[in-house]
């Protein structure tokens, strides 16, 4: 037995080196538990499972906000405290069968102090309500006269609750004649604003879907999303209006199929990262990379090759300049393959031309529309795709007039 904590306890320390609060990983389900308000004794938990997970002392510091005041009823409420994290939804049920006319409870969650509880959120008060109904219509919570076989059914299902969800993320409670379902459903971020310049490149395999799941608009654009094509590019080719594919794309980007690179160009410029170092230590992301970049014909690259190409990528160095230094053809590298692992992975990162102009190295001011855009703030990619200019013709007019300059970030 006390090995058994023992190994618990350097579990649990493991994890609170490894992850911290708002590191955004999602944690299983560790403890439920009822809790009522008694009008003599105060708040206590009634029901919980596992038994004696949270300790009366940990209760106690925390029990003004599981049963909190009235303005805080009927909301969800989430404490972290002492290396946990309490979300519940506070319920006050009027009724004059009741000592102090009301009556008071709150089914809670528990998980680790890190852990990402928002996914939660809507199944306890999913849950909570299902509770508050049966009270009204049975006294299934405060009902003091229940037998002994009646008595297990709170514990029963909570234990159910708590099991399926961390196993199956879903599960069916029937309570005699009524039935509930409650299933876990991720919470993403919000998504990145999609602009006409932003390559949507798929991160999932698409054969993962049925053609059923998608919308028409995303039916028609789906073809046209190959890694490559910008989203001006895929909506004249797909014959869509421009905001409808961002709008889509948008979409696949919230639910985690598709990620946002930049436009691909030899005479674009990238920098290593820090996150480069995980290639050189993790052989099955080396694989993974080396299936990835090589070319059709099956014979994979040298991870010594794939790594110096990386290693090569800095600020003032274009792509083409590496292709003609390495020739990653005769390495069976494919450069384009090799710079989209690198954005998917955060191996690389594209350093930015930002055109700029400047008002005292020339007597006229900018006159034509793309002039207007050298602010600092618009991207090159971004002003190619405003005003219809190659990126070559772009380069042309920043350097045959003096009073433009270019950052690059």
């Amino acid at each position: 037995m006390l090995h058994n904590q023992q190994i618990l306890m350097k579990t649990k320390m493991e994890e609170d080196t490894r992850y911290f609060e708002g590191c955004g990983h999602e944690g299983p389900i560790r403890c439920i538990f009822l809790c009522e308000f008694h009008p003599i004794a105060g708040p206590k938990i009634t029901c919980q499972v596992p038994d004696d997970y949270v300790s009366k002392e940990i209760f106690d510091a925390v029990s003004v906000y599981i049963i909190p005041k009235p303005q805080l009823q009927r909301s969800i409420l989430t404490v972290n405290v002492l290396g946990y994290k309490i979300t519940g939804f506070p319920v006050r049920i009027d009724n004059a069968k009741y000592a102090r006319n009301a009556y008071y409870f709150n089914l809670c969650f528990v998980c680790d102090a890190w852990a990402r509880t928002v996914q939660y959120e809507p199944v306890v008060k999913k849950l909570s309500e299902y509770l508050m109904t049966m009270e009204q219509e049975s006294g299934f919570l405060s009902d003091d006269k229940k037998t002994e076989s009646e008595k297990l059914r709170l514990p029963a299902m909570l234990k159910q609750i708590l099991e399926d969800l961390n196993s199956q993320r879903m599960t069916t409670v029937t309570e005699g004649t009524t039935m509930m379902h409650l299933k876990v459903v991720k919470v993403a971020a919000d998504p990145p604003q999609v602009c006409d310049h932003h390559v949507p490149i798929f991160i999932v395999d698409k054969q993962l879907y049925r053609e059923q799941q998608w919308d028409l608009t995303t039916q028609q654009v789906l073809p046209y999303i190959n890694g490559f094509n910008h989203v001006a590019k895929i909506a004249a080719e797909a014959d869509v209006e421009n905001n409808l594919v961002k709008a889509c794309v948008q979409n696949l980007v919230y639910y985690g199929a598709v990620k946002l690179i930049p436009v691909f160009q030899y005479c674009n410029v990238y920098a290593a990262t820090p996150e480069l170092k995980h290639l050189a230590g993790r052989r099955r992301f080396q694989q993974e990379c080396l299936l990835y970049v090589s070319k059709l014909d099956g014979s994979l690259p040298n991870l010594r090759d794939v790594f110096m190409m990386y290693c090569n990528m800095t600020h003032g160095t274009t792509l083409r300049d590496l292709c003609i230094r390495f020739n990653p053809q005769a390495l069976r590298i494919d450069e384009r393959k090799l710079v989209q692992f690198g954005l998917l992975h955060n191996l690389i990162r594209r350093v930015h031309k930002y055109p700029v102009f400047v008002e005292g190295n020339s007597h006229l001011s900018p006159t034509t529309h793309y002039h207007k855009a050298f602010s600092g703030l618009v991207s090159s990619d971004e002003i190619c795709c405003i005003t219809g200019l190659s990126s070559q013709e772009l380069e042309e007019e920043i350097e045959c007039d003096p009073s433009v300059t270019v950052i690059w970030k």
